[in-house]
């Protein structure tokens, strides 16, 4: 036990926490990244021609090679951070994608899978940690489960959003309307009555991923299939845009941060 409590200790001295701060800032990245995740996959996929297998391919090795540079680091990078959510929000669609349109699987059945996946992740994860919190991603074993949860809660979300929109057939206004008012309902539990902190967190994680793609088919699709008919490019151009911004901004504030800690290290 203190031998296992000294290699925490360890790893706690030698990487400062990899995930930022649930802010606002943070809730607004993450929904603007869901939905770029789905305009983008639809962009590359169909806008572009690449198709389905080689826009996942691409998009897979991108993934990668961000998440290499990523648990090189020692600390919470934004750049590098939002980068690696970005591209595990396409390759979380495009998960769904393949299976659903290649594969012919039908929503109900991919949604119910990644839900158990998800949910045997978690489990995992704390019955080896006995924590889930996002505020002690300090070791590369913590930081492992961390991704893998991110990246089935995309796909989940994706196969649950399309459920609701396409499969129930109740649009992406309603859809969007029902996963808003789902977060409320987390929101009310969370502050009302004290639902767990970290529950609270990942239940509005997964929910933000459908509504975020939601969002994304509204603006995008054509006004014949429900939504506005703005293009994928031009939604997947102004989100981006918008991540960029923001994002240079926490670094920006990262800088001056760190600045003041290494003059005293």
């Amino acid at each position: 036990m203190n031998s296992e409590h000294s290699r925490s200790q360890s790893s706690t001295r030698r990487m400062l926490n990899k995930v930022p701060e649930v802010t606002l800032v943070f809730w607004v990245i993450k929904v603007l990244a869901t939905t770029v995740g789905e305009t983008a996959a639809d962009f590359l996929n169909v806008d572009l021609g690449l198709g389905l297998t080689l826009t996942s391919i691409v998009m897979a090795v991108f993934l990668i090679a961000a998440l290499l540079v990523q648990f090189t680091l020692r600390r919470y990078v934004p750049a590098v951070y939002w980068l690696a959510v970005v591209l595990i929000s396409i390759v979380g669609t495009l998960i769904t994608d393949n299976l659903t349109d290649s594969l012919g699987v039908p929503l109900w059945v991919t949604t119910a899978v990644f839900a158990v996946i998800l949910a045997v992740t978690f489990t995992t994860w704390f019955l080896s940690e006995e924590t889930l919190s996002i505020h002690s991603i300090f070791t590369t074993r913590r930081e492992t489960f961390y991704w893998l949860a991110v990246l089935f809660t995309f796909a989940l979300g994706t196969a649950a959003g399309d459920l609701v929109a396409e499969s129930l057939d109740l649009g992406y206004l309603v859809a969007l309307l029902v996963f808003i008012g789902a977060i409320a309902l987390v929101a009310v539990a969370y502050f009302i009555f004290h639902l767990n902190a970290v529950l609270a967190f990942w239940i509005a994680y997964i929910l933000t991923r459908p509504l975020g793609a939601s969002t994304g088919d509204l603006l995008s699709q054509p006004v014949a299939d429900g939504g506005l008919g703005l293009g994928t490019t031009g939604t997947s151009a102004l989100f981006l845009a918008v991540i960029l911004v923001l994002v240079t901004v926490l670094s920006a504030r990262s800088r001056n941060i760190d600045a003041p800690l290494v003059q005293t290290l």
